[in-house]
């Protein structure tokens, strides 16, 4: 009988720099989203590393993923072209990331095998972000500290489909259409671990699934009742915008840069 090695967990502390991909990945999908990159624009290898100074290996790693998260699409003998973005495929993908999510989250809190320290290190991280605004490094620590939960539930199947939606990638999408307010992302993480650390397992499902869904744009509410779409996670979120005292960025002492 073989025994299963458990995926590694992220390290808490400061986001590492993005790597030299992960930022011609960014730049691509703000250009993309924003318009400034048309669709049917083709996408030269040989330019793009040019643009940023670096050798084709890192170009050519950030055009497969844009490639995966349908962005661009690769012909033969025709090369890389920009695809029309449709909201609709990230919308879908946050649909099943909130049904993932709320599964994790039961089984993480059910087995009492949630990482406390590094889960509150992750909302220092997103504060000191929102801080400096600093798109990547919120996008960074956010997905990290969802990573940890779904890790946490210790089901592997579970844990494969969440990392199948290229959560970094579409994490950054998603930063860049909804265009939210930083404090308040982090501000709705805070709150998803105080319901968390309340043990109250239902509560802390609902939470997160409505964390989700907000940017799924989808209406909903507790009773199923249709509410203006935002780019709110949490229905606590404008309170404690004004209330940052309480929140484990605050007590640490440490969120500002």
């Amino acid at each position: 009988m073989t025994t299963s090695v458990p995926a590694p967990r992220a390290p808490a502390g400061r986001v590492a720099k993005p790597t030299l991909s992960e930022r011609i990945r960014d730049g691509l999908v703000e250009a993309i989203v924003s318009g400034d990159l048309e669709s049917g624009e083709r996408l030269v290898e040989t330019k793009i590393a040019a643009d940023y100074g670096t050798s084709q290996a890192p170009v050519r790693e950030a055009l497969r993923e844009l490639e995966g998260l349908g962005l661009i699409e690769s012909r033969p003998r025709r090369g890389r072209h920009v695809l029309p973005f449709v909201e609709q495929t990230l919308r879908e993908a946050y649909v099943v990331r909130a049904a993932l999510e709320e599964a994790a989250t039961r089984l993480a809190l059910i087995g009492g095998q949630l990482p406390w320290e590094a889960l509150e290190a992750d909302v220092v991280e997103m504060y000191r972000s929102a801080e400096g605004e600093d798109l990547h490094a919120m996008g960074v620590a956010s997905s990290r500290f969802h990573r940890r939960i779904v890790q946490a539930s210790g089901n592997l199947l579970l844990d494969r489909a969440w990392e199948g939606l290229q959560i970094e990638a579409r994490t950054a999408i998603a930063l860049v259409v909804a265009a939210p307010d930083l404090n308040r992302v982090a501000v709705e993480h805070a709150d998803l671990l105080e319901v968390l650390r309340a043990g109250d397992v239902d509560r802390a499902c609902l939470h997160a699934r409505v964390h989700q869904w907000a940017y799924a744009d989808l209406p909903h509410d507790l009773h199923g009742v249709a509410h203006p779409a935002t780019t709110q996670a949490t229905p606590r979120a404008d309170a404690r915008a004004d209330d940052r005292a309480d929140t484990p960025a605050a007590r640490s002492g440490d969120h500002r840069s």
